[in-house]
């Protein structure tokens, strides 16, 4: 009975919350905030240009549809969604480290942003297009693992692009380095069979074999666990997916590396957040800024990486 009454307490608040977010930022039908799954808010926006979800977990992209165009984002059905836990699928903000914490084994993976709740500072339409803007900073759960004062912007606008612009901010008396990814689940018809155009020539670090520095020849194919890290490139990437007849381009800036990554079969059955069958469904290519390309900045300086997405048939 006491499990009971408080999950209908903790019910009750969500929904309270979801009330007053709704009143504070709604749109009409274009906008509007809903308690999603395990009752975290998520943000509906259906626009003429496009559809998407958007969770203040982590500000975290869940899905994104632009108008006569299937899914691009992919969403584990065994995803996690509560505090502290982080989203599978969609697009997960890592910050202010990537992969492991190289001095704290026990620290969260890819950092404490994507698994807090954000704050929601703003909902505006431009033209076709709905305009998103979250925020969150340091407090006493994020200096338990860095000590560092900050503050990130995230503004995320829907429409027929779908465009992340990633804005962090030293608020410390002093310089820091972090690293960042948007660490984007492009959703595909079969992992083996898509490529990835733009990275011809670029060298990579590749994570399945400790991290041994190698050379891209031709376009990137999946066809067996894939963890690479390609340093020193802005280019833009071209994900082509004869499965579903279409190309995702996603053009970067204020970004020097690339991830690409897959688990395949075997490292899917370590993740108890993604079915055994969903790896297919999955390929990670995403803008980032994370080892030799991590981002320095002084005290009061900010920096912006910008992620736009489109779909074209092919």
């Amino acid at each position: 009975m006491k499990r009971f009454s408080c999950a209908l307490q903790s019910t009750m608040r969500a929904i309270h919350k979801v009330d007053e977010l709704n009143w504070r930022f709604a749109l009409d039908d274009i906008a509007t905030i809903t308690a999603g799954q395990g009752s975290l808010p998520k943000l509906r926006i259906a626009c003429s240009e496009a559809e998407a979800d958007i969770y203040l977990h982590g500000a975290q992209v869940t899905s994104w549809r632009p108008a006569d165009t299937e899914e691009v984002i992919f969403l584990s059905d065994h995803s996690r969604f509560e505090d502290g836990k982080a989203i599978r699928g969609g697009i997960p903000i890592c910050f202010p480290w990537f992969r492991a914490k190289a001095d704290d084994p026990k620290a969260p993976a890819h950092g404490f942003v994507r698994t807090k709740a954000w704050q929601l500072d703003s909902i505006q339409q431009e033209q076709g297009s709905v305009v998103v803007t979250l925020s969150t900073e340091n407090d006493e759960t994020t200096q338990r693992w860095w000590p560092q004062e900050f503050r990130i912007e995230h503004r995320i606008t829907v429409g027929a692009e779908l465009k992340l612009e990633l804005t962090v901010t030293n608020m410390d008396s002093g310089p820091f380095l972090f690293e960042e990814a948007l660490h984007t689940y492009h959703r595909v018809g079969e992992i083996d069979q898509i490529r990835v155009a733009g990275l011809d020539g670029a060298a990579y670090l590749d994570n399945t074999d400790a991290n041994r520095e190698k050379m891209q020849r031709g376009d990137i194919v999946m066809t067996q666990p894939t963890d690479n890290a390609y340093l020193n490139t802005q280019s833009a990437l071209e994900l082509i997916d004869p499965a579903l007849r279409r190309r995702i381009r996603i053009v970067k800036s204020g970004s020097r590396s690339t991830v690409a990554w897959n688990p395949w079969e075997s490292g899917a059955k370590a993740l108890a957040d993604l079915g055994d069958d969903e790896w297919p469904r999955f390929a990670c290519v995403e803008a980032s800024n994370i080892l030799g390309c991590a981002v320095s900045l002084a005290s009061g300086e900010r920096h912006t990486m910008t992620a736009t997405i489109s779909v074209a048939s092919s």
